[in-house]
């Protein structure tokens, strides 16, 4: 992108074409010319062979230029990062010394990426959260299941402007995915994180999916019970740390299990953390539960649900990693 954050953004590379970013890559493919850094060098063949189809709430084929060196994608005005947390570090590495004029945004639950992103570049960065979700099909097809928005903003830490921010939210939505570009993100990164710092902890622990069970409080045994009472440590450590939150966490929980946000029953949509359990894979627990017990820790707010949510999924990796 050039220094006018108000130009339209013409060339596109997303890093991490899981879900996420795979549905941002078909996207862009349909306004814009949509560029994918991978790590393996078949999925880039593929992609570059077949293009990437969106099905579901969508339809859409997209041409992508793709490969596993960023220096043969020529330059772009927006990268976004779509890893998980776990692999940004790696995926900004990669990026060292690539793409000077671009914006890069990342999109991954929890807090802190920006800063390593900031290590390897001087791009500015835009913070983003997202709802969406969807299946991979394989390396060249996603399903589009979850049409919810993608929050971003710029981040504090950086140079990004509001400006900048609201080029991207028209890129996101002239594609056909929704998005809402806030002056200041932290409150919806916030009720963001207490939501899925307790959502997919619980799910991960429990094997269970995002279910109505998850804001069923009638009895004192159901699951609801705990949701809430960890979702109210995660309030008092927003506000001990000056943070009001954009929307409450529980009323995300119960809108996302009633009408259909995550599906109804038969959908069963899984979360992250419970999907890298069954497969036995690093979670990013450090980074979305790990992240409220930290503050708590320095903002001296009891979190004792939390902590214990945190140290049982550490304790599940171990588990494996013996």
């Amino acid at each position: 992108m050039s220094n006018d954050a108000t130009q339209p953004i013409r060339r596109t590379c997303v890093v991490g074409a899981g879900t996420i970013g795979s549905l941002f890559a078909g996207h862009f493919g349909s306004v814009a010319t949509s560029t994918v850094l991978t790590r393996r060098a078949e999925h880039a063949d593929r992609l570059n062979a077949e293009g990437l189809r969106v099905s579901g709430k969508s339809d859409i084929h997209s041409d992508i230029v793709a490969s596993t060196d960023p220096a043969e994608l020529g330059e772009v005005d927006l990268v976004v990062i779509a890893t998980k947390a776990t692999a940004v570090e790696a995926s900004a590495r990669a990026l060292q010394g690539h793409f000077p004029g671009a914006t890069v945004m990342t999109v991954q639950n929890g807090l802190g990426c920006e800063d390593v992103v900031a290590r390897y570049g001087a791009w500015p960065v835009i913070s983003s959260v997202t709802f969406m979700s969807g299946r991979r099909h394989g390396d060249s097809h996603v399903e589009y299941e979850l049409d919810t928005a993608t929050w971003l903003g710029p981040w504090a830490g950086g140079s990004a402007t509001f400006e900048r921010a609201q080029a991207v939210e028209r890129l996101i939505t002239a594609s056909g995915l929704k998005a809402k570009a806030f002056v200041d993100l932290l409150p919806a990164q916030w009720s963001k994180l207490i939501f899925n710092a307790v959502i997919n902890t619980v799910a991960a622990l429990s094997d269970l999916p995002h279910v109505s069970a998850f804001a069923r409080r009638e009895l004192p045994t159901d699951l609801g019970c705990l949701v809430e009472a960890a979702m109210d440590e995660g309030r008092r450590v927003a506000a001990a740390a000056g943070v009001e939150l954009f929307e409450d966490p529980w009323e995300m929980n119960v809108e996302a299990t009633s009408h259909g946000q995550t599906g109804n029953e038969a959908y069963a949509h899984a979360p992250s953390m419970l999907e890298d359990v069954r497969a036995r894979r690093a979670t990013e627990v450090d980074w979305i539960t790990g992240a409220i017990v930290r503050e708590a820790q320095r903002r001296g707010v009891p979190a004792p649900i939390n902590e214990t949510l945190y140290r049982l999924v550490k304790a599940r990796e171990l588990s494996w990693a013996r």
